[in-house]
């Protein structure tokens, strides 16, 4: 279906036009009641749209709930790296920017969000000597007075990279001075983060959580989360890497704060940088996994962040050999380094996935059941600065220009071919980084306890930046017809599954499920709707991407699982793409076409846009030069649900 102009409708919703819940969808009225209908074959964590509230909602309170966009990836002055690489932005203007506001670059400009407002925002600052750079930069501090902080301040981007490489050496090897753990210090900023998220939490209209990251790097291996409380009452301090590397202590830890009353949940980021640590099929020991261990890890890390500046961790090249949209923002080198990630099962989402339903098999549980979105892990003190026509960077002075990040030619050099441009091992490091991403929560209503819950429950969606909205539903019930009721939303919800949520078999039933996107309207048109499969034969994960549906009026072709190419072009000397090409809203009622009903498998949308300009051909553009040669000059955005597990009643 192709509709111009504005996104179209979801059912009886439209789009608010409230000005901090600008990217959601609110009841455009209210419908009658759904007719009863059977309960789905449903397991936990899957829920009815009808979820308990308190009486008194929130404006813009929807049972059939609202699509919401946050970052909850973002730090401020008080990570360590953050402030060496010279930001001196806190967390009450990281809210402030989130609200639509401008703040200052550590470049010496001001920079403002293009696509309007969030709707909620973590600050997530490393809680790793959270807050301790600023202390070592206050004169006549204790810290200020230690060997290791002097000469560490600088607005040199040169010497910026050593201070840095300095500070993370030591911290890896035990280094740092035990006044570096100053509790007081700790305390503070910790304070500091608190009161902001209070003062700027605004319920229906912005929710500001309390968080931070647990950044833990075993041999320089990537095995980060943010951890992210539901709501005001919060751990007395954050639980760190400097306590344990061991991902697994954390999870006890946020066990025995869920028994005081204290709840959380924790999102892996960067699998890709962790060298197939991550979503190992052992402990972090190397010790077997087994059911208590699974449990644990679902019960505290329910979704993952799969798409950020650091790159796209949905699936690699040589995991999907027969995915051709898998090469996406690939980041191949360790978290902050060129050395290069030489294991890449167990980097990235899909195979997880995939890996989860072999060991359920072949075990009884499966440890990697989770959800997605994106964030952007800004260093910026910038949540949601992802849109590639305005790219800033993410390490402040160190990438704050175009020169800086490799995408024009250095020295002032007008050509590529000119000796003077050569571009450096950072610049190479930079160029690597994508404008990503973005996270879509579906909620009733703009609050803290509504927003965790979507997260909770996994009724999220990634995007790599465009604020595109998707929905997935499953069930064996749906109507033939079920597109065409006026009521689709509910009747989705009342006869079957939201995403993030497992459909169990039903005997002699085969499963339908309701693929639907809707563009942002200030990014660019859609190409294609897919359906990423995974599933167990034999003994053996398998995967397969099939299209669903095709823009512009185009048939799929049955044989092949593809749609025919649009034809939407990009002209990559002025960015400018084709006006009349793709769609605005993409939906269908889609039925596996191979479905196997004694065969475990995930399911999960992946949304396409026509292809436009990659950050770095713009900045190249502004510069007056050509595009870098080994950069892609394009990209097509996208956004991904979250999964949908079709479990066999056996």
């Amino acid at each position: 279906m192709r509709l111009m102009g504005h996104p179209a409708t979801w059912g009886a919703i439209a789009l608010t036009t409230s000005l901090f819940a600008s990217t959601a969808l609110i009841a455009a009225a209210p419908t009658a009641p759904a007719k009863a209908a059977a309960k789905p074959a449903v397991s936990a964590p899957a829920a009815s749209a009808k979820a308990a509230t308190s009486p008194a909602h929130a404006p813009g309170y929807n049972t059939e709930r609202n699509a919401y966009f946050g970052d909850l990836h973002v730090h401020t002055k008080l990570s360590f790296d953050a402030y060496i690489f010279n930001v001196r932005a806190s967390p009450d203007d990281a809210y402030r920017f989130a609200k639509g506001e401008g703040i200052g670059h550590p470049g010496g400009y001001n920079i403002r969000l293009t696509g309007g407002p969030l709707d909620f925002v973590a600050v997530t600052d490393h809680a790793e000597y959270i807050g301790s750079m600023e202390e070592a930069n206050r004169p006549n501090s204790v810290l200020s007075r230690l060997p290791i902080t002097q000469g560490l301040f600088s607005t040199d981007p040169k010497e910026i990279g050593a201070a840095f490489t300095r500070i993370v050496t030591a911290f890896a090897f035990g280094g740092l001075p035990p006044e570096f753990q100053d509790k007081s210090i700790q305390s503070r900023a910790w304070k500091e983060i608190q009161d902001a998220a209070a003062k700027h939490n605004d319920p229906g209209r912005f929710t500001a959580l309390v968080g931070y990251e647990y950044t833990s790097a075993p041999d320089g291996r990537n095995m980060h989360r943010n951890v992210i409380f539901r709501t005001s009452k919060v751990s007395e301090l954050p639980y760190s890497a400097v306590q344990s590397a061991n991902p697994e202590d954390l999870w006890r830890t946020m066990d025995v704060w869920r028994k005081g009353g204290v709840e959380s949940l924790a999102i892996p980021h960067n699998m890709n940088g962790s060298d197939g640590m991550m979503f190992q099929t052992t402990k972090f020991d190397g010790t077997p996994m087994d059911k208590a261990y699974a449990d644990m890890r679902r019960r505290n890390e329910p979704i993952a962040e799969m798409t950020q500046i650091k790159g796209t961790s949905d699936t690699h090249p040589s995991l999907s050999p027969n995915d051709e949209w898998a090469n996406f923002e690939i980041m191949e080198s360790y978290i902050g380094s060129t050395r290069a990630v030489t294991k890449f099962s167990g980097g990235y989402v899909r195979q997880a996935l995939k890996d989860g339903l072999v060991m359920q098999e072949t075990k009884g549980f499966n440890p990697f059941k989770f959800g997605f979105i994106g964030s952007s892990d800004t260093h910026l003190a910038a949540p949601g600065l992802v849109d590639d026509r305005d790219y800033h960077g993410k390490v402040g002075r160190v990438d704050s220009t175009p020169a800086q990040r490799g995408s024009v030619p250095n020295n002032g050099a007008k050509s590529w071919d000119d000796p003077n441009a050569a571009v450096g091992a950072n610049n190479a490091r930079f160029q690597s980084w994508g404008a990503s991403g973005l996270a879509g929560v579906w909620a009733e209503e703009n609050t803290r306890e509504a927003i965790y819950s979507a997260l909770r429950r996994r009724e999220t969606f990634a995007t790599s930046g465009p604020r595109m909205r998707v929905r997935f539903f499953a069930s064996h019930d749906y109507a033939s017809d079920i597109l065409k009721d006026r009521n689709v939303v509910s009747q989705a919800y009342a006869k079957g599954v939201p995403m993030g949520s497992d459909l169990l078999g039903v005997k002699g039933k085969t499963p339908k499920f309701i693929v639907w996107g809707v563009r942002d309207p200030n990014s660019g048109y859609l190409q294609r709707a897919q359906v990423v499969k995974g599933w167990v034969e034999n003994g053996v994960a398998k995967e397969k991407v099939f299209d669903v549906a095709c823009s512009d009026g185009l048939a799929l072709d049955k044989t092949t699982s593809r749609c025919p190419d649009n034809g939407a072009t990009v002209n990559t000397a002025t960015c400018e793409t084709s006006r009349f090409k793709g769609d605005a809203e993409m939906r269908t009622l889609w039925t596996d076409p191979e479905f196997n009903p004694r065969q475990r498998a995930f399911y999960y949308v992946r949304i396409l846009e026509n292809p436009s300009c990659r950050w770095s051909t713009w900045d190249a553009i502004r510069n007056g030069t050509p595009p870098a040669p080994n950069l892609p000059k394009t990209i097509v955005e996208r956004a991904w649900s979250s999964p949908i597990w079709y479990e066999p009643k056996a």
